[in-house]
């Protein structure tokens, strides 16, 4: 099959593999796994903090940042397409006690003039503005990357209000490759940054939370009240060590396949293709006389997955298991589906 549903269904590569079998390990909540430790210590160089934590997913690494940063009955402010708002599970009110506050945008990207309009200070009747969360590569918006200079604003303009700023980067090192700015770079001014090993970077499980010390010591015990304390774990940071040394290099070749496969969607008549930065690619189906739920159906059947995100929408994602032979063929196929439909009309 030629999995084009996201970049989370990468299999370990050969180096991986072997590293993970020869893996030096401990107890990881004793502090003892020597893997972990210098995992976490390599992501917090990469992402210029000065700590970082293991955690066995995104979500968990989001839901703790958030939990660091604000206090319960506060908001949020996000995009209305976030991540953390649609996705995971709404973990923001269950764990922290807090409303996300969803500010519409056109791309994903939000500004210091939409956020300052929603901004609630504490009072009587509301919940108080606590933080601010920027999702950078934003998913839903089609892997859109943040320009520098709107991260900046808005990390300065919100710590001079003593707000805090968390990054979502579960796909910031395709904002690296997009942008030519170093992830260090891009996360300068952010209070926290999240980041997955699991999706375009290739490991098999992982993300990194990278901060302060002080917070990401208490980070440690926020993990431990999620499950999220793993003992042995160094045979998966093994993989995630691999992932953050070899795993950028690949990217720029992933988004070379995704801008192929938005050209070739944008000859398709039917078709109506958003921008493309980055490994995801969304395109509106809406006009073909097909729902996402009938060209997924048919294209599982030629061998080719990929998901639709609601009546309209579909998204293919590109990442190192899946070749440009193989996007051509996707591609093939869906125009074999798209030409059926014409055929029976």
């Amino acid at each position: 099959m030629i999995d084009l549903r996201s970049d989370t269904v990468t299999k370990p590569t050969a180096a991986m593999r072997q590293a993970m079998a020869e893996a030096e390990v401990g107890d990881d909540v004793y502090r003892e796994d020597p893997t972990v430790n210098l995992l976490e210590q390599r992501a917090a160089e990469i992402a210029g903090k000065e700590a970082s934590l293991f955690v066995p997913t995104g979500t968990m690494g989001n839901t703790i940042a958030l939990k660091l940063l604000t206090g319960h009955g506060q908001e949020v402010i996000c995009d209305s397409r976030a991540h953390i708002l649609d996705w995971e599970l709404s973990m923001l009110a269950w764990f922290s006690g807090c409303l996300a506050r969803p500010v519409a945008t056109d791309d994903g990207v939000l500004t210091w003039d939409r956020i300052k309009a929603h901004l609630r200070p504490f009072g009587p009747h509301n919940a108080p503005t606590a933080a601010i969360e920027l999702e950078n590569t934003h998913n839903m918006a089609g892997g859109r990357v943040y320009p520098q200079h709107v991260i900046d604003e808005i990390c300065d303009e919100a710590h001079s209000l003593g707000l805090a700023v968390h990054m979502d980067g579960a796909r910031v090192f395709n904002a690296e490759a997009a942008s030519g700015r170093a992830v260090r770079e891009i996360a300068r001014n952010v209070d926290t940054i999240m980041f997955c090993l699991s999706k375009a970077l290739g490991a098999p499980v992982g993300s990194m939370l990278a901060g302060p010390r002080s917070l990401i010591d208490k980070g440690r015990l926020l993990r431990k009240r999620l499950g999220g304390g793993m003992r042995q774990a160094g045979v998966l940071a093994a993989a995630g060590l691999i992932a953050l040394e070899e795993g950028p290099r690949a990217l720029q070749t992933d988004h070379a396949n995704a801008g192929f496969i938005a050209k070739r969607l944008s000859e398709m008549e039917g078709i109506r293709v958003n921008p493309v930065e980055t490994n995801i690619v969304i395109f509106d189906v809406s006009a073909t006389g097909l729902t996402p739920r009938d060209i997924s159906i048919a294209l599982k059947a030629s061998g080719v997955l990929m998901n639709g995100v609601n009546e309209q929408l579909m998204r293919a994602v590109t990442h190192h298991d899946v070749s440009h032979a193989d996007c051509a063929t996707a591609m093939d196929n869906l125009e074999e589906v798209l030409s059926r439909r014409l055929l029976h009309q």
